[in-house]
């Protein structure tokens, strides 16, 4: 071997590997080896979301039975005791505090991952890390204040003397689809928000319209018969009907309406990936 080719090795020996990183091709071809890789990161901002929720509050996680529980409050005086709207045989609070539980968690996420992008944005300059990192940890920080709100709920069922029932079992099943919804929108919506600021405006309206147009403070029987499909359009109304009668046991849902919903929430978790994805390319360079 030649004295020239021997340097030439020596000197690609001595460089630096390059790696580059390029998104999937294609949205079916999500990132699953890096979630996973990422665990750790994914547990600190987790975490992260948490203490900085409570950081320097005076009375801290209490503010996830305050919410709630005034919100149900209020929703009792003026619909349950004023406007006389019908809760299904059940006392007005139990009935509309097993829909805020929910709605509550849903809301919350929803906010925090349209704004995670955007609150991360020194980071994702600077930093490779798969995004959905960002906002799979924005919905699943909220799980905590779910769970403490949860415990307030099993209060108001004791002083009620409602005893819990086998329905229960199902509650996991409507949690993840309440985490799926709040995880799709916010896909949408914090790649939007990259772009076009006026989303983080947009979306308190957007979150009180659609407050109303869930059986919240109604139940869905309200609704027409053949309108009811029409109404299982919105993913919200499967979640809380499916999360009110898995609390209590009373008003099972429709199959027909539980499938629409869930349809509906598989459809925009799809396409909120497919848009995550596509947008993850630029992103860097538009935030």
């Amino acid at each position: 071997m030649s004295e020239g080719s021997m340097a030439a090795e020596a000197l690609l020996a001595s460089r630096p590997a390059v790696l580059r990183i390029v998104p999937p091709s294609r949205w079916w071809k999500l990132p699953i080896q890096e979630l996973w890789a990422y665990r750790e990161l994914l547990y600190f901002f987790v975490w992260r979301d948490i203490k900085i929720r409570y950081k320097q509050t005076a009375i801290g996680a209490a503010w996830a039975v305050l919410q709630p529980l005034l919100t149900m409050l209020i929703f009792t005086l003026f619909f349950g005791r004023l406007a006389h709207i019908p809760s299904e045989g059940l006392p007005y609070p139990v009935f509309s505090y097993s829909g805020l539980l929910p709605w509550m968690y849903f809301a919350a996420a929803l906010q925090a991952s349209t704004n995670t992008i955007v609150e991360n944005q020194r980071l994702i300059t600077k930093v490779y890390f798969p995004r959905l990192v960002l906002p799979i940890s924005s919905v699943v920080s909220g799980l905590v204040d779910f769970g403490i709100s949860f415990l307030m709920f099993v209060v108001i069922m004791a002083y009620y003397r409602m005893h819990p029932v086998w329905a229960m079992l199902w509650l996991p099943a409507f949690l993840v689809l309440a985490l799926l919804t709040a995880l799709g929108v916010g896909l949408w919506l914090s790649a939007l928000n990259a772009i076009y600021r006026d989303v983080r405006y947009v979306l308190p309206f957007m979150v009180q319209f659609w407050l109303f147009a869930s059986p919240v403070v109604y139940p869905a029987s309200l609704m027409p018969a053949k309108w009811r499909w029409v109404y299982a359009l919105n993913p919200m109304t499967g979640v809380i009907e499916g999360f009110r009668w898995a609390l209590v046991g009373h008003g099972a849902p429709p199959i027909r309406l539980l499938l629409v919903s869930t349809g509906v929430v598989l459809a925009v978790l799809i396409s909120g990936l497919a848009y995550f994805q596509k947008m993850e390319t630029t992103v860097a360079d538009v935030v």
